[in-house]
């Protein structure tokens, strides 16, 4: 389906930009393109950003290090403000007090964009969703044209759809503090995978997250799709609200149409149809089932064949940090799941496994309890703690009837003695429920240093 752009024009229109950073320098760079007249407003400091002062240069106006209020008092057409940037901003709430428009940069995407456009949302499994969804289309050789993948992943919308056509396709992922910003965004096929009480700081309530989700079918018609979880009352209850042709998702029920997960035969269905055996979806646990139902559910929408799904799924190894596959030494296989930075995440890796498993966990401590994890360890024989946290995750251990239990300084050393703790046939898994910060910048360094340890050990091993 062709995409209808609702462009506006913006050319010789004041605009805000609020919040640079990389999205922020997407929206900038399309809208001075356009003819736009911008300034850019942000807290941190840019006099040494080389993006920012290059954006002078194309006579983009700079203000940083403060967020002057009276700088509304300036006849700006509308705001585009960094999805990270709370409605209780003082900035944006003086936007809203004179009714100034406010965006993401979802919107301007759908001013300018020419390609079709699947929308993936959720509390959990929106990465591992889109990027499995684009493995499938861009190596489905049924489609023509391109298949791009942006959004929330970490590639920005607006950049990733320069020089797409209508013969080509978009696939975001699109987060609830995205969706906020939207007015006129259209995806032919959009998805809500699943809803959870998340990101309640930002929204208030569950009812505003489920609203702010809810978002991305709001302007759909009868000729588009809404993928939904069809487990979940919270949204199946919402299905007749949507303009759109309802497609529901089900790994606990058998549907006669709608992507479902026969379990008995092992087998990810559509409607009637066999589309994947289990064995043949190499990531692990149930949750990823459902990613990728929601993925064999948009590819057979657009015309994609069982086989070029098939081989994506087969070959698709995650996403990295997220439960991923690192490597295989000597019958035990390692599993990185280190942006698993609370107790939910780390329950949904421990129960992806039913292999006898040696965990790694522990990080920064936040004050919050670790009880709930203690009915998810019946099948971890040894654990290895670190960090701030490692006393309660010993405690928690010493409750479960673990008894090989190791302190570790560091990731290095936590694989080290993971692999001294394991026996063959073992998952040894890096799920730390707990942020990296007392130790590393962020849950990707940490992830990295443990895909480098189990490098170097199997060197050793070899």
């Amino acid at each position: 389906m062709e995409q209808t752009s609702s462009k506006q024009t913006v050319k010789n229109k004041k605009v805000l930009v609020l919040g640079l950073a990389k999205t922020g320098l997407s929206v900038v760079k399309k809208l001075a393109a356009e003819g736009a007249i911008v300034t850019v407003n942000d807290k941190q400091p840019l006099d040494e950003n080389k993006a920012a002062q290059d954006l002078i240069e194309h006579n983009v106006r700079i203000i940083s290090g403060y967020h002057p209020i009276e700088l509304l008092d300036e006849d700006f057409a509308f705001m585009v403000k960094n999805p990270g940037i709370p409605y209780s901003n003082p900035m944006v709430q003086r936007a809203q007090e004179l009714n100034l428009p406010i965006y993401t940069d979802i919107e301007l995407l759908a001013w300018f964009n020419q390609a079709e456009v699947i929308g993936i949302t959720g509390s959990n499994g929106k990465t591992t969703t889109t990027s499995l969804l684009g493995e499938i289309l861009q190596g489905a050789r049924e489609l023509t044209g391109k298949t791009e993948v942006a959004g929330n992943i970490g590639i920005q919308a607006l950049t990733a759809s320069q020089g797409l056509s209508s013969q080509d396709r978009l696939v975001l992922e699109l987060s609830s503090f995205q969706l906020m910003g939207i007015e006129t965004f259209r995806p032919h096929i959009a998805a809500i995978i699943d809803l959870y009480p998340t990101h309640l700081d930002y929204h208030g309530s569950i009812e505003n997250y489920l609203a702010a989700k809810w978002r991305i079918t709001k302007n759909q018609g009868p000729d588009d799709y809404l993928l939904l979880n069809y487990d979940q009352e919270i949204l199946w209850q919402k299905a007749k609200e949507s303009s759109a042709q309802v497609i529901p998702i089900s790994i606990e029920s058998e549907l006669e149409k709608g992507a479902w997960y026969n379990e008995k035969e092992g087998t990810l269905m559509w409607g009637s149809e066999t589309v994947l055996k289990r064995e043949d979806l190499f990531l692990p646990g149930k949750h990823n089932v459902q990613n990728a139902l929601v993925a064999l559910a948009i590819a057979k929408l657009l015309g994609v064949s069982n086989a070029s799904i098939q081989a994506a799924c087969s070959q698709f190894h995650g996403v990295k940090h997220r439960i991923q596959f690192v490597d295989q030494i000597k019958d035990r296989r390692f599993y990185n799941d280190s942006k698993a930075t609370n107790n939910e995440a780390s329950i949904t890796a421990l129960r992806s496994f039913k292999e006898s498993l040696v965990w790694i966990a522990g990080g920064l401590d936040r004050g919050n309890g670790v009880e709930e994890l203690l009915k998810e360890l019946g099948h971890v024989h040894a654990l290895v703690a670190m960090g701030e946290t490692q006393d309660k995750f010993i405690d928690l251990a010493n409750k479960a009837g673990i008894s090989q239990i190791s302190v570790a300084k560091n990731i290095e050393e936590a694989t080290q003695a993971a692999y001294r703790l394991s026996q063959p046939g073992d998952v040894i898994l890096l799920s730390p429920a707990c942020a990296s910060w007392d130790q590393y910048p962020n849950f990707e360094v940490r992830g990295q240093r443990f895909i480098d340890a189990v490098a170097e050990l199997k060197n050793q091993e070899s």
